[in-house]
């Protein structure tokens, strides 16, 4: 487990959090206590984030609040919300709004650590995701402006013959940017070339 994927644990009850945060690193995870999200927020940093959990019902802005408030800054990080009161209703409407999870209090310590490792393993995979776009969009800001267009096509689905119809080139010279993209790109074959492109974000309406 790596220290710097912080959970951050937001409630106002100080034995909720420090209870939740003890139970967390006795399983390896690195926690972050906070008695309100205006605490919260004075001290985030989404690059050094693993979740957020926060408590529905809380003086001053509570987790639905800050839901919305992180979703407005495009922070994408799992959320998952603490709920009590059997306001099971907010919850469901967190859910709707993206929220990872929501726990019930009492809390069941087994449920919310299997709930804490469901949102490790997806923020996980967000960040792979995106660490791979970036390597392909920087492969493909090196590409020509002709390239760019034969990738377009390719992610299209087009054969080489429709390719060099709609660009007005001849088919060999496809073949050509098609063999070059493949070097630059670093791709070993033209799907991987087009998950490549569709992995930055490339489509047959963007284009390139």
């Amino acid at each position: 487990m790596q220290t710097s994927e912080i959970v951050h644990v937001i409630d106002d009850d100080e034995g909720v959090r420090e209870g939740l945060c003890a139970l967390l690193e006795a399983k390896g995870f690195a926690a972050q206590p906070h008695a309100s999200c205006e605490e919260f927020l004075k001290r985030f940093s989404a690059d050094v984030a693993l979740c957020i959990v926060a408590d529905l019902r809380m003086p001053g802005m509570g987790g639905l609040d800050l839901q919305a408030h992180l979703l407005a800054k495009a922070v994408d990080l799992p959320f998952i919300v603490i709920t009590g009161h059997g306001d099971v209703s907010s919850a469901v409407r967190a859910l709707k709004s993206g929220a990872a999870d929501f726990i019930e209090k009492p809390i069941d310590g087994k449920l919310f650590v299997a709930a804490i490792e469901r949102a490790a393993v997806a923020r996980r995979a967000a960040k792979t995701r995106l660490q791979v776009a970036g390597l392909v969009q920087e492969k493909i800001a090196a590409l020509t402006p002709r390239e760019r267009d034969v990738l377009r096509h390719l992610v299209e689905g087009n054969p080489n013959k429709i390719i060099a119809h709609q660009l007005s080139i001849s088919p060999r010279t496809v073949e050509n940017h098609r063999a070059r993209l493949m070097v630059k790109m670093q791709a070993d074959s033209v799907a991987e070339l087009v998950r490549m492109a569709l992995a930055a974000g490339i489509s047959a309406r963007t284009g390139a």
